[in-house]
């Protein structure tokens, strides 16, 4: 009986601090959609605004580990238990680093709406980061349903947003070429598009850990990653 309550209480912190975590996550995947659209659309409030909502991800980030620390201090969680909740401050940094990754694109569209508008490149970005977002998007569906099929296929995606990468950085490349005036405005948008590739990195860590969560082991094989940018690297 006794037992029994205390596993009803850990299931209750469990599910609370889940809910952290998905509300984190739907707080990243707006803001990396505003940023590329306020990037897109060159609206100065808009970054702004994903700049400033940067601290609510901040703040869940610490209530998450502060209530993961406490579920491991007062319920000493085994086996799966264990692995669940040291998942979940894993999921939580992750979201986080992508947070700041969305915070630092909104950071450079006032800088790139003072400079020559490079033909076709925002939108590129803007397709980037909602094809970046969905993947992020899958990767928690994956954690709430514990989903080993999906989170395998969110790992193999990976290596599709490194080939979105790819293209745009080779498109910067030709532009530079073809006018001086776009180099400075190029770099700017490398670093852009570098961050949400990250991001892309970010939520293949998360698929990871719900393979870990699930089978009690990480991926053994590299994860599939395609550069051929020769590691040039364009105002990072």
């Amino acid at each position: 009986m006794n037992t029994a309550h205390i596993l009803s209480s850990f299931d209750r912190d469990l599910e609370s601090v889940q809910a952290l975590v998905m509300r984190m996550g739907g707080l990243v995947e707006t803001a990396l959609l505003d940023a590329a659209e306020a990037l897109d659309t060159r609206d100065e409030d808009q970054a702004q605004r994903v700049r400033a909502g940067d601290a609510a991800v901040d703040t869940l980030e610490d209530q998450i580990n502060t209530a993961c620390a406490q579920l491991l201090a007062l319920r000493s969680p085994a086996a799966g238990d264990l692995r669940t909740v040291l998942t979940v401050m894993k999921i939580a940094a992750a979201l986080e680093r992508s947070g700041d990754y969305a915070k630092n694109l909104a950071k450079r569209t006032a800088v790139l709406t003072q400079m020559t508008q490079v033909p076709g490149a925002s939108g590129a970005i803007r397709r980037l980061a909602k094809v970046v977002v969905q993947m992020l998007t899958d990767a928690l569906d994956a954690y709430i349903r514990r989903d080993v099929k999906l989170a395998e296929d969110v790992r193999t995606r990976d290596r599709d947003i490194d080939q979105m990468y790819n293209s745009i950085f080779r498109e910067f490349l030709t532009h530079m070429m073809e006018d001086p005036r776009n180099i400075g405005p190029c770099m700017h948008l490398h670093f852009i598009a570098k961050n949400i590739e990250r991001v892309g990195d970010h939520a293949t860590a998360v698929a990871e850990q719900v393979i870990y969560l699930v089978t009690g082991d990480l991926p053994d094989d590299e994860r599939p990653k395609v550069d051929s940018t020769g590691g040039a690297a364009l105002g990072g």
